[in-house]
């Protein structure tokens, strides 16, 4: 695995990554936690390379994309002109698509179904990468999300485990856009803690200050660094 932040931040920052750094500083001083307990996920969906090299020149080692065939088509030759990468996918993910996830992709946060955990240990055990792996909670049961709800998440973590042998890194979660984040983000550490993920992958650019309070361990953060797309 490629390792995460590998190279500091330096002081003069590119598209919002400093507003965002100074706000993830402040927001673990008001939490007490140490900014190191914290990763930031720049999203680089829909930017090319010439958004993307920048932040990368900055000193951001972790990126997150949404589609596997569109990291798949710009990430391999920056990766390889900029070593020390982390590449997260945060996206839904297909079972057909799950041998070039595991391949390509640092860590999956959208596990969310059977046949996902299936064609995933099929692909771990064959290439021998063991990308971290994040269940993804639908903590609003919105018909139009993927996830899973809240009542049935312990069941499908011990699944995971034990009838696939994955090993489960932590829990995702994307609030409803109109809901207050806080209890979502609430209710999906409590489902952390209670099931021994010590992971949270929660928290976008409108909310990660509110996510970071409640223990979010990783933040996606877009917009606020790169620009409405």
């Amino acid at each position: 695995m490629a390792p995460e932040n590998s190279s500091p931040i330096t002081p003069d920052l590119p598209n919002g990554l400093a507003s965002v750094e100074h706000e993830i500083a402040r927001a673990c001083k008001d939490a007490r936690r140490d900014r190191s307990s914290v990763k930031l996920i720049a999203v680089s969906k829909t930017f090319g390379a010439d958004a993307i090299t920048p932040v990368i020149r900055a000193g951001q080692r972790i990126f997150g994309e949404n589609r596997v065939q569109e990291a798949k088509a710009k990430w391999p030759g920056l990766m390889s002109a900029y070593p020390g990468i982390a590449l997260h996918l945060i996206g839904p993910l297909q079972s057909n698509k799950a041998k070039e996830a595991v391949a390509l992709f640092d860590a999956i946060h959208s596990v969310d179904r059977p046949s996902i955990c299936q064609a995933l240990a099929k692909e771990i055990d064959s290439q021998s990468r063991r990308p971290q792996l994040f269940v993804q909670l639908n903590t609003g049961e919105e018909p139009q999300k993927a996830g899973i709800a809240p009542g049935e998440a312990d069941a499908f973590i011990a699944g995971c485990r034990e009838k696939y042998g994955l090993e489960i890194s932590g829990l995702m979660c994307i609030p409803p856009v109109n809901d207050a984040p806080a209890p979502h983000f609430a209710l999906t550490a409590k489902i952390a803690a209670r099931n021994g993920l010590k992971n949270l992958s929660m928290g976008m650019s409108a909310d990660f200050a509110v996510a970071i309070q409640l223990g979010a361990t990783h933040v996606r953060v877009g917009s606020a660094i790169f620009g409405h797309r």
